[in-house]
């Protein structure tokens, strides 16, 4: 899932910092925030999504989307 782009930033910052000079990154759901803020940040990496949503509720999560993937993940809510 691609949110508000953070996580993803933050993990594309540390492969390039690393050496890697070729970034492809594969979602499966997108909101529009998160592609927008990862355009701006690393124009040069490709972006392929199989869905875009609607946009983020007022806790980032993406709506209407899946749900927050830790919670899924670990059962937690």
């Amino acid at each position: 899932m691609l949110a508000t782009g953070g996580s993803m930033i933050a993990t594309i910052d540390l492969l390039k910092k690393a050496g890697c000079t070729s970034i492809k990154v594969l979602v499966l759901v997108a909101a529009p925030e998160g592609i927008a803020a990862l355009e701006k940040a690393h124009p040069d990496v490709e972006l392929y999504t199989a869905s875009v949503d609607q946009g983020l509720n007022e806790k980032g999560y993406i709506i209407p989307g899946l749900g927050d993937a830790g919670d899924k993940i670990f059962g937690t809510k």
